[in-house]
């Protein structure tokens, strides 16, 4: 795949006006004290898949709404904590799956969270939480314009507020240092966890790979791959609802949570990457004013760092909590 974005030098640099609505802080703060007024009521209900060296756990936790949301939750079986945690987010389309697919950060001493994702998991990696809101079962995509033409309606308020719920279930383990915790994922996980990070102050480390949900504007305009495209093609049909699709996007951009962000953050962009511009990835994390890095992957797609950059990501974290 070639060069199709701006050069990497203007990339560095680019920082685009955030498009902010007055009254973002108010919606988010709104949203989540409802939330909040339904019992969290974290369930951990140990499970056995074999794995010898690891407590496995099945999770329940109300998301949005008191929707019950699904999670595994892993944590190394030799430690009793006080352990740092990790709460990790899905990409597009998929779901939890199964615990022996997310081994890497509590092998390497974490308390781990995967959150299931409400009304996914049914392209490449299977989901067990349905999207109680729409009335839908895990589904294929899309989910881009599921709502859209109002704030209060769109799809990614609910699985938003999901993900800062699940931060604060995990938080409840008697084994987790709640003053360790962070937040991963790749492209709508590193979407997620620009926002959650931006949220949630409690979070002290943000790990956003090639992240999706990020400069919406630019990214549907040069984007060939969904999920982006998935909003042009409904605005093709709906050609008077523009305005208004782009007014409730703004509540979501990441680069408007990416501001508000205290966590140290470890970003990752592939610099051909066709799904998530590397562009759009520059414009929150240029917006990040907390300490920082990114990793470049120069040849490279969405897969962005791959394997290579979770090894760079346990690196990073043990370095400042398990050196």
């Amino acid at each position: 795949m070639p060069l199709f974005d701006m050069p990497l030098e203007e990339m560095r640099e680019y920082k685009p006006p955030r498009d902010e609505p007055s009254d973002f802080d108010q919606f988010w703060a709104s949203t989540l004290a409802e939330a909040r007024a339904h019992d969290l009521d974290a369930v951990f209900e140990p499970s056995d898949f074999g794995l010898a060296t690891l407590d496995v756990y099945d999770v329940t936790f109300s998301g949005f709404n008191g929707d019950r949301i699904k999670g595994w939750y892993m944590r190394p079986r030799a430690s009793d904590g006080p352990l740092p945690a990790l709460v990790e987010y899905i990409g597009y389309g998929g779901g939890r799956g199964y615990p022996h697919e997310w081994l890497a950060f509590p092998a390497a001493g974490f308390a781990y969270l995967v959150m299931d994702t409400r009304g996914q998991g049914s392209v490449w990696s299977r989901g067990d939480t349905p999207d109680i809101a729409s009335g839908a079962n895990p589904a294929a995509p899309g989910f881009m314009t599921q709502g859209i033409l109002d704030r209060d309606s769109y799809y990614y308020r609910r699985l938003y507020t999901d993900a800062v719920r699940a931060v604060e279930a995990i938080r409840e383990r008697a084994e987790v240092d709640s003053t360790r915790i962070a937040v991963t994922g790749s492209s709508q996980g590193g979407g997620l966890s620009i926002a959650v990070a931006g949220l949630l102050p409690e979070v002290k480390i943000c790990l956003a790979d090639v992240p999706f949900l990020s400069h919406f504007r630019r990214a549907i305009d040069i984007t060939p791959r969904d999920p982006y495209p998935e909003i042009a093609r409904y605005l093709q049909i709906h050609r008077d609802k523009i305005d208004t699709v782009f007014q409730t996007l703004s509540y979501f951009d990441g680069m408007n949570f990416a501001a508000r962000m205290k966590a140290r953050a470890l970003f990752s962009v592939g610099i051909m990457d066709t799904i998530c511009p590397p562009s759009t990835v520059y414009a929150s994390y240029n917006h990040v004013t907390s300490e920082k890095e990114i990793r470049e992957y120069y040849f490279n797609d969405h897969e962005g760092g791959g394997v290579q950059h979770i090894a760079e990501k346990i690196l990073y974290l043990r370095k400042r909590w398990l050196a």
